[in-house]
C-alpha cells in the first residue's frame, strides 16, 4: 500500500461505494487493478491479497438463533462522512448447502488468495471453535478451499 497520492486512496478507502454495485463485485475490480498496478510497476512476484467475510454456517440451533434471521443478506450503505457513500459487506449465514452457493457467487473471495473469517468474540472461545469447525467441516471441502 502507497502511503500518499491520489492513486493511493482507491487502495486505503476500500469500503468507500465508488460503483453502486455490490461490495464483492467493487472489491474483486479493486484487485484485478492492484494486481494490474503492481505488475505495471515491474514487481515480479505476485502480491498476497485478502479479503474478509463473516460467514456462518448453520449447523445446529445455537447457530439459528445467533445468526438465522436471514436480515444481513445484502450489503448496507452508510456515509464515512457527509460526502463519502460506503458500503459494508453482507453476512453470510445459511445452512451449508445454501451458503456453498452464495459464497461461490462472491467474486472477490475467488480473486483473493486469502479469505479472513471475521467472528464476534463475545460469544467464547468455545462457540467461535465451534463456528470455526463448521466452515472447516462443511463448507471449505466444497469450495477447494484449504
Amino acid at each position: 500500500m502507497r502511503k500518499k497520492g491520489k492513486r493511493s486512496e482507491r487502495w486505503v478507502a476500500a469500503q468507500s461505494d465508488e460503483t453502486g454495485e455490490p461490495l464483492h463485485i467493487q472489491q474483486a475490480a479493486q484487485i484485478r487493478a492492484f494486481r494490474a498496478a503492481w505488475k505495471e510497476a515491474g514487481h515480479t512476484r505476485t502480491p498476497r491479497i485478502s479479503v474478509s467475510r463473516s460467514i456462518f454456517a448453520l449447523i445446529d440451533d445455537r447457530d439459528r438463533g445467533y445468526f438465522g434471521r436471514g436480515s444481513e443478506e445484502e450489503d448496507k450503505i452508510g456515509f464515512l462522512d457527509e460526502n463519502t457513500r460506503a458500503i459494508f459487506g453482507r453476512s453470510y449465514a445459511a445452512e451449508p448447502d445454501l451458503l456453498i452457493e452464495q459464497l461461490r457467487k462472491d467474486e472477490a473471495i475467488a480473486e483473493a488468495d486469502t479469505l479472513l473469517l471475521t467472528i464476534p468474540n463475545q460469544l467464547g472461545v468455545a462457540y467461535n471453535a465451534h463456528v470455526m469447525e463448521a466452515i472447516l467441516t462443511s463448507v471449505a471441502p466444497a469450495l477447494g478451499w484449504r
